[in-house]
């Protein structure tokens, strides 16, 4: 059975199938490999952006599909970005101004506690769908530091943690993230629907 994971984000759809590695009777497809285009993020809310991805994509597809939106939450802006932080500073995806941004706007901030969340979406072609939430608490260090993953990685500390997220290894990240966690409360659904195609 094949199930498509709905981005085209190359390094998010990287993370991804890392995160859920092989499960017996599922072919993992992309919306890349489809070349299906991104519908748009219309949504107020992580959820509404989440579940439009994956409903859309199985629309079009015809398959099962996973997709999520995942937004930075930082305690002294009120939980901005939030749902917009992919284009925080105005073009979607500059993760380097998006970091800039940040930074400024925490200048001087005693309180750098932030979280990420990630809420996760698997859709069937007839409209059905199921959600999963994950979220990494953390802080937001004074500078960016490491050269791994992507988007606000460079400056997000972990609880418990020294290093940032762009500090770790892809394994060592993707052991933790608010992203696996997401994804892993969709595995059970996964694996009853690879047991039993009928229910498609």
């Amino acid at each position: 059975m094949k199930v498509l994971l709905g981005t085209r984000n190359p390094a998010k759809l990287q993370e991804m199938r890392d995160i859920l590695g092989e499960i017996a009777g599922i072919e993992w497809v992309s919306a890349l490999d489809l070349n299906l285009p991104e519908p748009p993020e219309e949504g107020e809310t992580l959820e509404e952006n989440a579940v439009l991805k994956a409903v859309l994509y199985a629309k079009s597809s015809g398959l099962p599909t996973i997709a999520e939106d995942t937004g930075l939450e930082v305690a002294a802006l009120s939980g901005a970005p939030g749902v917009l932080s992919s284009r925080f500073a105005g073009k979607e995806k500059d993760y380097a101004a998006n970091n800039k941004k940040l930074l400024e706007l925490l200048a001087g901030a005693t309180d750098r506690k932030a979280r990420f969340r990630t809420v996760a979406v698997l859709a069937l072609p007839d409209g059905r769908f199921w959600t999963s939430e994950g979220v990494l608490e953390g802080t937001i260090a004074q500078e960016p530091r490491g050269s791994g993953g992507f988007g606000y990685d460079p400056l997000f500390v972990p609880e418990g943690e020294t290093r940032t997220l762009a500090e770790m290894s892809p394994a060592e990240k993707n052991a933790i993230s608010h992203r696996r966690r997401a994804l892993e409360g969709l595995r059970p659904l996964l694996r009853v629907l690879a047991e039993n195609p009928d229910l498609l």
